[in-house]
């Protein structure tokens, strides 16, 4: 199946124009004709290989919404036409008690990604940067109508990724959940950990980001490099979500935990994290971590935010501007999420 999109040849060049061909949908496949793409800061990650291990040609993109275009004969879900998105597991084993579970991104196999992964018969994968893509039907969400398409993209990731352990944890009314950093995950953590009913408390580096924050839920605004105002909440905190991507003092929000509270990362530095050790032991504390959620997950996650209105807050961009926005996410200089618009791609 003949595509196009943009790609990466190496770690260290721009992304650029690329024609591909994707394998021909089988019984059980779903291909959808691309209209919007979200740009996760993983996808700079991978494309400048600065975690290692990075596949070339490189197509990324995992945050994918667009329409059915062909279905195979096996497919029940969907109907040409329909809408549909794909976020970043394409493939996992579906025998392991893992995938049996409902929790298919922690397949013991291992879970095949949209992109920058080999699927289980060695086939490069390649990501939503692009005008089509094929994915079996287990790993295609319907998407409801209701809502802005393009800044619904960003859900199959950001959006996933945090509202994922606030599940997990249970957040609800009577506690007290911190949200590190207000990017593209921390904004999403914000209106969800907020729509839960959890008193909601933003941490942040930046003075001027704290009357976007208590407009997208926060109740309580933190200047993190403040070590008064952040001594105020030492030992109160029943959950707390990292969502930053950069290098940054762990120890600092562990102290912040109330009894048996966790800290919960979902932001990917490149660099290992040092923990205290009396950090943990204080208080009974937990350090966890959180993937993107299982795909039963991940569509109750689209249904959610479609009774409750929730989106995500975007940039709608030109593949033109692919350069730009890559520069800019480092920045964090977008509010709060770049979306690539697929009218702009031309092949």
């Amino acid at each position: 199946m003949k595509s196009f999109g943009y790609a990466a040849q190496d770690k260290t060049s721009p992304l650029t124009p690329f024609h591909f061909e994707r394998r021909e949908p089988g019984p059980k496949d779903v291909v959808v004709a691309i209209d919007y793409c979200g740009i996760c800061h993983s996808d700079i990650h991978q494309a400048r290989d600065e975690w290692g291990g990075s596949i070339y040609p490189m197509v990324p993109g995992h945050e994918i919404v667009g329409r059915v275009t062909a279905i195979g004969k096996e497919v029940e879900k969907f109907k040409v036409g329909d809408l549909a998105g794909v976020g970043v597991t394409v493939q996992t084993c579906m025998q392991c008690d893992n995938c049996k579970a409902g929790a298919e991104p922690y397949c013991t196999k291992g879970m095949v990604g949209t992109y920058n992964a080999k699927d289980y018969d060695g086939e490069l994968m390649q990501g939503g940067y692009a005008d089509n893509i094929v994915a079996p039907e287990h790993y295609v969400h319907s998407i409801s109508p209701k809502l802005n398409l393009a800044a619904v993209a960003p859900l199959l990731c950001a959006g996933i990724t945090t509202y994922s352990p606030l599940k997990h944890w249970k957040i609800g009314p009577n506690m007290k959940v911190g949200i590190v950093g207000l990017g593209g995950l921390g904004h999403m953590g914000l209106k969800f950990a907020s729509s839960f009913g959890a008193y909601t408390v933003l941490f942040t580096t930046s003075a001027d980001k704290q009357n976007d924050a208590l407009k997208l839920g926060a109740n309580e605004v933190v200047l993190s490099k403040d070590p008064a105002h952040m001594a105020k909440h030492t030992g109160s905190f029943d959950f707390i979500l990292d969502c930053v991507s950069a290098p940054h003092d762990l120890n600092a929000y562990l102290n912040l935990l109330r009894l048996d509270g966790t800290l919960c990362l979902v932001g990917l530095p490149e660099t290992p994290f040092t923990v205290s050790p009396f950090g943990i032991i204080t208080n009974r504390r937990s350090f966890a971590g959180s993937m993107i959620g299982g795909m039963e997950e991940t569509q109750q996650m689209l249904d959610y935010c479609a009774e409750k209105n929730i989106v995500s807050d975007i940039e709608l961009i030109s593949y033109a501007r692919l350069p730009e926005a890559y520069e800019r996410v480092l920045k964090s200089d977008v509010k709060y999420r770049f979306v690539l618009d697929g009218k702009t791609l031309r092949g």
